[in-house]
């Protein structure tokens, strides 16, 4: 197939599914910079999806297929689920210039590319913390997507928060770990916050506390390059206060549940796919 480059300069980008991943993803784009609302395109009959899109000044048009027609690139961003028929049902309009993208967890890109009979595909897993900004999204490259189709959509997705490039065979991985990590740490500050109320302090400065302490570890982790096992050992004083609260973590098995919970999450990705 001839590859026709996407233009970087004007692009336009279609959203094929209005929902929350959509809206976040366009949220970021819009607020980096990187594209005006004029070249962002989507379409969607619930009235709700429709405002929250109208709210950002994008472009709403009347049905998927006008979103696809007007758009360079079109990010399939519906349920996995019903994916198949709205790949199939689109497919006679997938020209040699439209880059396609999926954001739909668990479908591998030979389905993807078999049922859009177009290799020109690239599937991206990126994570809740979009919608803030802080997305931590892995991508991988079909058949026939170039480097700069590559570059683009990293740079797409890099306005959400960071991304990565890797094989698609360890995207039932990726999903165990970034696409449903957000949920464990979730239960963690959950479960510190809980602690601080055992220990007698009040929901509301318990909570705060608990989610700026996960937040500050997070940033020491990505900012100073030290492993999290070094930065541990900074903070655990012979005898102190920190190394008995470890304890206590170790004799639950804390860590080695996290790592079961990443493994059976992965599992359960692969079943699924």
């Amino acid at each position: 197939m001839e590859i026709i480059p996407i233009p970087v300069d004007t692009y336009t980008v279609g959203f094929i599914g209005a929902g929350k991943m959509a809206e976040s993803i366009v949220r970021g784009v819009i607020s980096s910079g990187i594209l005006p609302p004029s070249r962002i395109h989507t379409s969607h009959s619930n009235p709700t999806r429709r405002s929250a899109f109208e709210s950002l000044s994008v472009t709403l048009l009347p049905s998927n297929d006008d979103v696809v027609l007007q758009s360079n690139v079109v990010v399939f961003s519906v349920k996995p689920q019903v994916v198949k028929d709205v790949v199939l049902k689109l497919k006679p309009l997938f020209t040699k210039n439209k880059l396609l993208v999926s954001v739909a967890a668990g479908l591998k890109l030979k389905d993807l590319q078999e049922w859009a009979g177009h290799d020109r595909f690239i599937r991206v897993m990126p994570n809740t913390p979009a919608a803030v900004g802080q997305a931590a999204s892995v991508m991988s490259l079909g058949g026939a997507a170039t480097e700069e189709d590559g570059n683009l959509i990293a740079k797409l997705f890099g306005s959400v928060g960071k991304i990565w490039k890797a094989d698609e065979k360890f995207f039932d991985a990726i999903t165990g770990l970034s696409g449903s990590g957000p949920a464990y740490v979730y239960l963690a500050i959950e479960a510190l916050a809980d602690g601080g109320v055992a220990a007698g302090l009040p929901r509301d400065l318990s909570l705060s506390l608990a989610s700026q302490t996960v937040l500050g570890a997070a940033s020491m982790v990505t900012q100073t390059g030290k492993h999290p096992g070094q930065l541990k050992d900074d903070v655990t004083s012979p005898g102190g206060t920190t190394i008995a609260g470890v304890h206590e973590l170790e004799k639950g098995g804390f860590r080695g549940t996290l790592m079961n919970a990443v493994v059976a999450a992965a599992r359960r990705s692969k079943e699924l796919s």
